[in-house]
């Protein structure tokens, strides 16, 4: 996904001659390209992730179009008084990227692991979160936070995510993309777990049962009027992320579900637990342990059902 980002950079800054890159002292081979076609345009700001958030918002309110890039805990966590006062509150036109987001860097330790953010940058006003589930939509978010009128965050994966899609879809922020049609249970996904989800609707089919699969890469704002068809036309609606369960795509559908007391289906929700990961693995190690697997989450679907 990282070289996906990389090579869309690119593009569009060839395109328009706005857009600037900040890098938080990351990349600095990944953009090689971007350099040598924009050399004017690369600004590695070092260790200095807050800094760096403030120059971006310096940079855009100079009528550039900055896009932020660096390892995802060190981008957020570090830099959250920075991107509620001097990008949110100003409304700057701020594109931020987080790389290694999730469990991304499972191995090493609880440092590189962001499981809280989404959760956190969604309560900032005016700010777009975006989960991009594979390299195509890594391109089309970061297009699209580019031509949208405020400031956003896109959370991406680090390297070797599978391409879900065929090409580039055409969509704008708060759009869904449908990617499999059932009738008894959709998996709604926000980011890199969606192969996961496809795997586990095949998985939920070999036993009769009909799952739809949705990826959502939008989790502020809502597509309130899918969301709305998808509880009125199934028993069961799952999000799925690499993210808690609390404050992200789960916590956001929960919440827009409190209020919506007529749907028929029931919600659960897939992501990781509130509590920090002690446990040392890569990536695909974590997500055994937390259960994000198609034979972890197609068991837990089927035991809901049975209990409905």
């Amino acid at each position: 996904m990282r070289n996906a980002f990389a090579k869309e950079i690119t593009a569009l800054a060839q395109k328009d001659p706005s857009v600037v890159l900040l890098s938080g002292d990351i990349g600095n081979r990944l953009f090689d390209d971007f350099k040598a076609k924009c050399p004017d345009r690369f600004y590695n700001c070092g260790v200095a992730e807050a800094n760096m958030m403030s120059m971006a918002a310096g940079l855009a309110s100079c009528g550039l179009r900055p896009v932020v890039y660096t390892i995802t805990p060190f981008l957020t966590y570090r830099c959250m008084e920075q991107i509620r006062d001097d990008v949110c509150y100003h409304n700057q036109k701020v594109v931020i990227v987080g790389t290694g987001s999730g469990l991304s860097y499972a191995s090493l330790g609880t440092t590189h692991h962001s499981c809280e953010e989404m959760g956190m940058l969604r309560l900032l006003p005016g700010l777009s979160v975006l989960a991009p589930a594979d390299p195509f939509e890594v391109r089309m978010t970061l297009a699209a936070a580019l031509r949208h009128s405020g400031p956003a965050y896109i959370r991406i994966g680090k390297k070797g995510e599978p391409n879900i899609h065929a090409s580039t879809p055409a969509w704008e922020i708060g759009q869904t993309i449908e990617l499999r049609k059932g009738t008894d249970v959709a998996l709604l996904c926000a980011g890199t777990l969606l192969q996961e989800c496809l795997d586990t609707a095949t998985v939920l089919a070999e036993v009769g049962i009909s799952t739809s699969v949705l990826s959502m890469p939008t989790v502020k704002p809502l597509n309130e009027s899918m969301l709305s068809d998808v509880f009125a036309s199934h028993r069961l609606v799952a999000t799925v992320e690499e993210h808690s369960v609390l404050g992200g795509l789960g916590g956001s559908v929960a919440e827009w579900f409190c209020d919506q007391p007529s749907l028929r289906a029931r919600l659960m929700r897939f992501g990781t637990p509130d509590a920090f990961l002690h446990r040392n693995g890569e990536q695909e190690h974590a997500r055994e342990i937390l259960g994000l697997t198609p034979a972890g989450m197609s068991e837990k679907v089927r035991s809901r059902l049975a209990s409905l």
